[in-house]
């Protein structure tokens, strides 16, 4: 399988609960970096650990191996704003 084709496997999002790309759990995590459920989410389609350790500094993927659930709050206030960015984009 190419990269591409992991960016473009979709599923249901589990926070959000509707379909998202793999692309999107990739870089909608905090400060862009993947989701904290993307090990949760991905395991069973694809080998998601191998994805990321070998694209991740060792560091980085320490950090998003043993990443806590972000607050419930901040969470939910976290997804408005990536929600009102994307729709401001669109033309």
């Amino acid at each position: 399988m190419t990269l591409a084709s992991f960016d473009d496997m979709q599923r249901r999002c589990p926070r959000l609960g509707g379909p998202v790309s793999f692309d999107y759990c990739c870089d909608s995590g905090e400060d862009q970096s993947p989701c904290f459920k993307v090990f949760d989410c991905w395991w069973e389609r694809f080998d998601v650990v191998g994805y990321f350790r070998q694209r991740l500094s060792a560091e980085a993927f320490g950090r998003l191996k043993c990443a806590p659930p972000p607050n419930k709050m901040a969470s939910l206030v976290d997804l408005i704003q990536q929600a009102k960015a994307r729709t401001q984009q669109k033309p």
